[in-house]
């Protein structure tokens, strides 16, 4: 700014100040007497009468007492206007024209001008803040205090500050440590304190959920009729994957992890990637297409394979899959499954399985544990099995976690029996489905894998019971060298393929599953197809073989171990004819799946007190996370337990 904007008349600066002539005579006109000239060369008058040009500027009362634009007639003011007349006549360089130059800009505490600046000290004139620059350590003691509330404020600021970031850097990785092993959440199931799951994930940090139920469920889903007697069964597990976008690396969601491998045990043509799962349209969809092999491990094709390994296990009770299948009714190719395995053998990754599939709930020590289901120095083999074998029974290595490890062995996971000896453990498969296309249309295998076998693998029908003749029939596939299977196929839903659908809208849905009891006398699973039961396996039905005298085994029964759940789509020509017509990509999508328990049973976890299998796998790790090793002796200091049979026992000879 600049004087130039204070045009206010001389008259108003000086209220009633008598006007000395011009030159030339005659008195002053109004004109001649607004111009900021004629206000420089007018001698200074008496002071008393002086009036800011805030208060002329301003309607308000000046209430500042510490500038120049303060100066008033009010009682107060003649003492400094005093001071000021007594400066100009003892001081040179304070000249009446400089104050009356400063005055004329009295609206500011300072003028704009920096012409105007040395005024100040050259007048020794106050500015309104010199009080906060003229120290006085007597009155500052008695006026200052540290107990302030901007003084306490920002003590509390620091404090907090220092609190968090030893909270965050020695905290923190304190707590991790102490509760990352997977503390009871129900009955020491094995899921870790804040419903974490068994590799201490959380489920509320991934897909904005808190516990083992979504919360998408609906309230009628909340419990179930079971389908053997009709008791009222709790869900104690759900996914409704209505989140889209989820991704499934490892790490990635708190109950599922995508695999990345190529499934080399039945001989597949495709490589399973991570990319090839996520949840699309309120359901988790499953890839399968053809793609270049240069980019692809060297194979034409990719699929997907999800898996609740070591995350989300249950002993007993239902589970239940809503699955729209892939590709078409009428084209076969396409090797579409879900389907659980015990959790110390993980799918997929070859020496974690070795010795533990498919044995189940075996749990005596006779030939059943050996390697070829054969005992030492006998010199019969059994001959009655595979025919594209020579006949030769099993190729299993035995079982390796079984009644004749040696008592004091320390690798076995336990638990004992009451006589010091080993529960046999190991890894046994329940299929909910495994789906293919025959003559007749889209059919569904639902099917157990046992392991010691029956002679010829021809396990006891009269254990098994069929719910519908025209729907469902007896599987003429009985097993292998590898496993005997007891199964059953079944038409299911020919519209609930997603190829059909013309839209998301328009996808059929249809359910599948067991329900299952584990043990041996008594004990059973039912499978479901098409949200009804389809057939019973009653334990009896793998019961004691003596096998004509050769390699006689005893009762198998139904899983006691903890299940995890698998979904994948994959090809095989091992599986089914390969149909050249086949459409590619395709997809598998499942809507949900949910898992129920009896009240009076809850047994969920990967890891119970009654079936361990943590530290198991910890003390294998490598086993169980390396898909390139396909032989658990391979690997450093890794070997089957002693067994007494092999006499490889000695503190019990």
């Amino acid at each position: 700014m600049s004087s130039k904007l204070l045009k206010v008349p001389r008259r108003q600066i000086f209220a009633g100040l008598p006007s000395s002539p011009r030159a030339g005579g005659g008195a002053s006109s109004p004109s001649s007497r607004e111009t900021g000239s004629d206000v420089q060369e007018r001698p200074l008058p008496s002071l008393p009468r002086l009036i800011p040009m805030s208060a002329v500027m301003s309607p308000k009362p000046v209430k500042s007492t510490h500038s120049v634009s303060s100066y008033s007639t009010k009682a107060g003011s003649t003492s400094s206007l005093t001071k000021i007349n007594e400066k100009v006549r003892d001081d040179s360089r304070c000249s009446r024209n400089s104050l009356l130059r400063l005055l004329s800009h009295a609206q500011y505490a300072i003028s704009a001008d920096p012409a105007f600046w040395k005024v100040y000290e050259d007048c020794d004139l106050e500015e309104g803040d010199d009080w906060l620059h003229n120290p006085d350590p007597k009155r500052d003691v008695r006026r200052g205090t540290i107990f302030t509330l901007r003084g306490l404020v920002n003590l509390g600021c620091f404090v907090l500050t220092v609190v968090g970031l030893v909270g965050l850097f020695a905290g923190y990785p304190l707590f991790a440590w102490i509760f990352q092993k997977p503390e009871s959440f129900m009955d020491g199931q094995g899921f870790g304190i804040g419903f974490t799951n068994a590799t201490g994930q959380r489920p509320e940090s991934f897909i904005g959920r808190t516990g083992l139920i979504d919360n998408d469920t609906p309230s009628d889903a909340l419990t179930i009729q079971s389908f053997t007697n009709g008791e009222t069964w709790e869900l104690v597990f759900s996914d409704e994957f209505n989140t889209p976008g989820r991704s499934f690396y490892p790490g990635d969601d708190p109950y599922w992890e995508a695999v990345d491998l190529h499934y080399h045990q039945t001989g597949d043509l495709e490589w399973y990637d991570p990319q090839q799962v996520s949840t699309v349209d309120g359901s988790l969809r499953i890839w399968f297409n053809q793609t270049n092999p240069e980019f692809n491990h060297d194979l034409n094709f990719m699929g997907g394979m999800v898996q609740s390994w070591n995350k989300f296990c249950f002993t007993g009770g239902m589970v239940l899959a809503s699955v729209s299948l892939p590709g078409s009714p009428t084209l076969s190719g396409l090797w579409p499954a879900v389907w659980t395995m015990g959790n110390l053998g993980r799918a997929g990754y070859g020496a974690s399985l070795e010795g533990m599939w498919p044995y189940s709930a075996y749990d005596e020590c006779d030939a059943g544990t050996l390697p070829n289901q054969t005992m030492p120095g006998d010199p019969t083999i059994p001959t009655n099995g595979d025919k594209r074998f020579e006949g030769r029974l099993s190729f299993l290595p035995g079982q390796r976690l079984s009644r004749c490890t040696c008592k004091d062995d320390t690798s076995h996971p336990g638990p004992k029996h009451d006589d010091g000896t080993w529960v046999g453990r190991s890894s046994p498969e329940i299929d909910i489905f495994e789906a293919t296309v025959g003559p007749s249309g889209a059919l569904v295998s639902q099917s157990g894998q046992f392991a010691p076998f029956d002679d010829g693998y021809l396990w006891d029908t009269n254990g098994a019971t069929i719910y519908n003749a025209s729907t469902c029939f007896l599987n003429n596939f009985h097993g292998g060298v590898f496993q005997e299977s007891t199964s059953t196929l079944c038409l299911t839903d020919q519209t609930a393929y997603t190829q059909l659908a013309s839209s998301s809208a328009d996808r059929v849905f249809s359910t599948y599953g067991y329900e299952y009891k584990p043990g041996y006398e008594g004990s059973y699973i039912s499978w479901i197809n098409n949200g009804l039961m389809s057939w019973t396996l009653d334990a009896s039905a793998v019961g004691a073989n003596q096998m004509n005298g050769i390699s006689s085994i005893s009762q198998r029964g139904v899983s006691n171990e903890p299940m995890y759940i698998i979904m994948n789509l994959g090809m095989s020509p091992s599986f089914g004819r390969i149909d050249p017509n086949l459409l590619l990509p395709a997809h598998m999508d499942v809507d949900w799946i949910r898992v129920y328990q009896p009240s009076n049973a809850i047994n969920v976890g990967c890891d119970p007190p009654e079936m361990p299998t943590l530290k198991y796998i910890n003390d294998h790790f490598e086993a169980y996370n390396n898909p390139n090793l396909t032989i658990f002796r391979d690997f450093e200091f890794s070997k089957f337990p002693g067994n007494r049979l092999l006499g490889q026992c000695p503190n019990e000879e």
